[in-house]
């Protein structure tokens, strides 16, 4: 099978809501060259400035400027100290709780409150939850699914029970991969909309999961976005940091390093090149996987993409480390998922084989999926 990729970048023609222009070149390097030329940062920087002075809290008031949804993870450790050390805010951060969190993620959650933070965190109904997650895989192919409106809803919940008006969240996914529309690409604005949209929900809303195992709309309150007479009183405003300021992840690393983050010292994490990224979850290599059975590309390509386009690499260096990186089978984050959901390996696997593009990889007589010796699936296509 013959795959057209970016001619900038490696992201391929199977990606989502990727678009390509006549030059070959993909939206997601079109929106980066955008960021590169097209924006005049010092008048952004400006405008945020602006904002952030509208929200500041009289300095003889007591409580939070800004709440700031955090994982621990680098991008919202770096919107933490932003907030605090460079535009002097009080910020609360808000985590919520991750599926199967990592003794690194938790030291780096735990490191924000050493960095003068105060930090809610946000721990869920595990029943609840679990059932969700085992839904999400069966149904969506995504395990992570709760997880993906957790971390949008609570901190909008919290800005909401504490009358925080501003949150700020971190980069625009949709400027850094590539987006479905220019609308998304454009948004300086996180909402309801957006979260609907452009979150990842992969087309199901939280109200699909009532009844499923029983589970009720109580039992699934904090996933419920705010009204919008709630967001309204309050005056809720979501806005990306990256909106306003040039977005480089390793920059800003070496940044948080500085104050006590922590990267995965004894290699990278399962499914990619990089040490920094995914820090928190011990599922994200099965995550990370499932998207590439889907779609025949995983994590390495998404951050050889940025690599690429923040001027790292070229596109022969990053098409070696899509090679060496993507599509090897998961073993650490499905072990883990056995552990988790008390499915065994051979459910799971029949599981991700049901989300298996057949066109992208090869079949025997019976249908079945081929794997290699290592257990990796052998594709139809030649990545180039």
């Amino acid at each position: 099978m013959e795959i057209k990729y970016c001619s900038n970048c490696l992201f391929p023609e199977t990606k989502p809501d990727l678009s390509f222009n006549d030059e070959g070149v993909c939206s997601a390097c079109t929106a980066a060259e955008l960021k590169d030329q097209g924006i005049d940062w010092e008048e952004r920087a400006k405008q945020f400035h602006e904002i952030v002075d509208h929200y500041r809290l009289p300095k003889e008031k007591t409580g939070w400027d800004c709440i700031v949804p955090v994982s621990g993870g680098k991008d919202s450790t770096y919107q933490a100290y932003f907030m605090k050390e460079v535009c002097g805010l009080n910020p609360l951060c808000v985590c919520f709780e991750t599926t199967m969190v990592t003794a690194l993620g938790q030291a780096n959650l735990d490191n924000l409150t050493k960095m003068g933070m105060d930090v809610i965190h946000f721990k869920k109904n595990n029943a609840a939850y679990k059932k969700m997650v085992i839904e999400g895989f069966k149904r969506l192919g995504d395990e992570m699914w709760p997880n993906h409106i957790g971390i949008f809803t609570i901190p909008v919940l919290m800005a909401v029970k504490f009358n925080i008006p501003l949150i700020i969240w971190g980069e625009n996914p949709q400027k850094e991969y590539g987006g479905p529309s220019l609308d998304s690409v454009q948004s300086r604005i996180l909402n309801r909309r957006w979260l609907e949209e452009f979150g990842g929900l992969l087309g199901n809303r939280i109200q699909d999961m009532v009844g499923v195992e029983g589970l009720t709309e109580k039992e699934l309150s904090p996933y419920f976005y705010p009204s919008d007479e709630e967001i309204n009183r309050v005056g809720v405003t979501g806005v990306f940091l990256g909106s306003y300021f040039f977005w480089d992840a390793r920059k800003q690393l070496e940044i948080v390093k500085q104050y006590g983050f922590g990267v995965k010292e004894d290699g990278p994490i399962e499914g990619t090149y990089t040490n920094y990224e995914n820090l928190d979850e011990k599922l994200v290599g099965l995550h990370d996987y499932l998207k590439y059975v889907k779609y025949g590309f995983g994590r390495a390509t998404d951050h050889v993409g940025i690599d690429i386009r923040n001027k790292r690499m070229t596109r022969a260096e990053g098409l070696e480390l899509v090679k060496a990186y993507d599509g090897k089978y998961p073993y650490y984050g499905v072990n883990n998922f056995v552990e988790y959901s008390g499915m065994s390996k051979e459910e799971i696997d029949a599981i991700i084989d049901s989300f298996t593009n057949p066109i992208l990889f090869k079949q025997d007589e019976n249908g079945k999926f081929l794997r290699d010796e290592a257990g990796n699936l052998v594709r139809t296509f030649e990545v180039k």
